[in-house]
């Protein structure tokens, strides 16, 4: 590999995407745009809850309630926690969607007949989540004290007070926005695959193949030019979320904007990936959108958490670069967590991003012999 092919390639690139407005526009300009319009019509005010449990009254009773309120499965039991710090820490790494706290007390309030309280810590970086937390608890509640429930007392209420973390008043546009970002963001990838497929489509390539230039070369000279604009990108959509939808943002920018890079690594390895069997730009472009752009918005978490019940839902939401950045976007916008929280989508994205890269540059090495 000549490291001046490969800048020659790299600085051909950058002149074709700044002299073609359409093209500049659609790497650097339009995720803003589609996260201003989609952002509108997407917010809106669960499958399975994560739930944690912080026993402080350690009674039969409270072990009782616990038990019934996680019988049917909505709640998905992920053990306990023992201190406010904890739970911060769990719910920032984005184990637990809520946090059921008993306190002390609670089965003596209930022999005396008087009304006894708990406490629901919920994550409100997803509104969809916590409110269905809060109402399920409330009506869980209200069933364990009715006549023939598991409570061997006069029947009583069992008040559920709620407090939501990240997101106090569980607004959707909080949430929505971020993940969006997801979305938005695969317009570079879109571009990357257009532009490959176009030298196929009006004859260039052929020319290329007549010169030195090494398959890599060709390849990871364009991946730079898109993925150093769609980093231009970012900062547009980041400003149209802080600013205009006034997103509360918690996190590192520079952090986001390198883990932003890592996303476009990954979806830019699939681009490749789909530009060596797509003949045109349309099939590219169709290609594109039925693989990455249709199916984050149903199955990648963003209006409803992932599907863990079908074995297939979580195969093909975890296949989506998208649903790593979701996570991600949300975790780094609404909660401000850093490295540490985010390793698992990290490794994931940068997992794809290699076998992408690596798997284009087999392809089109041996299209190239051929």
């Amino acid at each position: 590999m000549s490291l001046r092919r490969f800048l020659a390639i790299l600085r051909k690139e950058f002149r074709h995407i700044f002299r073609d407005l359409r093209l500049l526009f659609l790497v650097t300009v339009s995720p803003a745009l589609l996260l201003f319009l989609l952002s509108h019509i997407f917010i809106m005010d669960v499958q399975q809850i994560e739930l944690a449990v912080w026993d402080l009254d350690q009674s039969s009773l409270s072990r009782r309630y616990i038990t019934f309120i996680t019988s049917d499965g909505e709640f998905h039991i992920r053990g306990e926690v023992h201190s406010y710090a904890e739970l911060d820490a769990r719910m920032r790494a984005g184990q637990l969607d809520c946090v059921l706290v008993i306190p002390k007390g609670f089965a003596r309030q209930m022999e005396r007949g008087e009304p006894a309280s708990v406490e629901a810590v919920v994550d409100g970086s997803d509104p969809i989540a916590a409110i269905q937390a809060v109402s399920s608890l409330s009506q869980r509640a209200t069933a364990f004290t009715a006549p023939g429930s598991a409570a061997p007392f006069v029947p009583v209420l069992v008040e559920v007070h709620s407090q939501a973390w990240y997101n106090p008043a569980l607004k959707s546009m909080v949430s929505m926005v971020p993940g969006l970002v997801a979305v938005v963001l695969c317009m570079p990838a879109l571009a990357l695959a257009l532009a490959l497929t176009r030298e196929k489509e009006i004859g260039s390539l052929e020319s290329l193949l007549a010169t030195p230039v090494q398959g890599a070369e060709y390849l990871l000279g364009k991946l730079g030019a898109y993925l150093s604009c769609g980093l231009l990108g970012v900062l547009p959509v980041w400003l149209v979320a802080v600013l205009y939808f006034r997103v509360p943002f918690e996190g590192n920018f520079a952090l986001y904007l390198l883990l932003s890079g890592l996303y476009f690594l990954a979806e830019m390895g699939f681009s490749i990936i789909i530009a060596n069997f797509a003949r045109n730009q349309q099939t590219a472009m169709l290609l594109v959108l039925i693989l990455f752009f249709v199916p984050s918005f149903f199955v990648a978490g963003l209006v409803l958490p992932v599907d863990t019940h079908s074995l297939f839902s979580l195969l093909v939401a975890y296949a989506l670069p998208a649903t790593h950045f979701i996570a991600i976007s949300r975790g780094v916008f609404l909660k401000g967590v850093g490295f540490p929280q985010l390793q698992t989508p990290i490794l994931l994205l940068l997992s794809m991003g290699v076998v992408g890269i690596l798997g284009g540059l087999l392809l089109f090495r041996k299209r190239m012999e051929y």
